[in-house]
């Protein structure tokens, strides 16, 4: 069954309940990178999202401590609502959810905003209570922005670089109710694996 799309007001109240002395010569210190990438496998295609550290860097440490530690290997998109976002990185195939970090404290009033294809922070009704769920935006979802109908916003802290046709693909399957869950794919959408590209590929402007 096809789950009829929710009010714009509906999925804001609903969809996020539930990163040395050598000679004469003092060597440059290596800056760090602001901008990393990370390729996420799906089992319908690849997705490269770059994070933005300068702007967002809690959000985008705690992103990369569970990308460096495979938490996202075998996970789901668990809620996809196209016109709006698809979301994941907390339970599995067998919609168990996986034991994640503390909290990272939310970043809504960075500048960035939760535009079409880009990533940001799932969290519930506390501001600060984001962990290792993640959205990434299928439409400029302006009342998402800082300070959002609760004052807080989500907090954007990267963006889809390429791979959009697969976010586009994933936004279209057939979604259904199941128990507590809400617009979850009929067919698992799984994410494979999550991991940091040690080349960086060049951004289309």
């Amino acid at each position: 069954m096809q789950v009829t799309k929710p009010s714009l007001f509906g999925k804001l109240m609903s969809v996020f309940a539930g990163v040395a002395l050598s000679g004469a010569a003092l060597a440059a210190p290596t800056a760090p990178v602001t901008t990393p990438q990370v390729e996420i496998k799906t089992s319908m295609g690849d997705i490269v999202v770059e994070l933005n550290a300068e702007k967002a860097p809690k959000s985008v440490d705690n992103f990369l401590t569970y990308v460096k530690a495979g938490f996202y290997k075998g996970t789901i998109f668990h809620r996809v609502i196209d016109g709006f976002m698809i979301q994941g990185g907390g339970f599995d195939e067998k919609l168990q959810q996986k034991k994640t970090n503390k909290p990272v404290p939310i970043e809504s009033q960075n500048g960035l905003t939760n535009d079409t294809y880009t990533i940001a922070m799932a969290r519930s009704g506390d501001p600060n209570s984001a962990t290792s769920q993640f959205f990434i935006n299928v439409d400029n979802n302006a009342a998402l922005n800082y300070p959002g109908r609760d004052g807080f916003g989500y907090t954007v802290f990267g963006k889809v670089i390429k791979g959009q046709e697969v976010v586009n693909k994933i936004k279209a399957v057939l979604v259904d109710d199941k128990g507590i869950f809400q617009n979850i794919p009929v067919v698992p959408v799984v994410i494979k694996s999550a991991t940091i590209l040690k080349t960086p590929i060049a951004v289309k402007q």
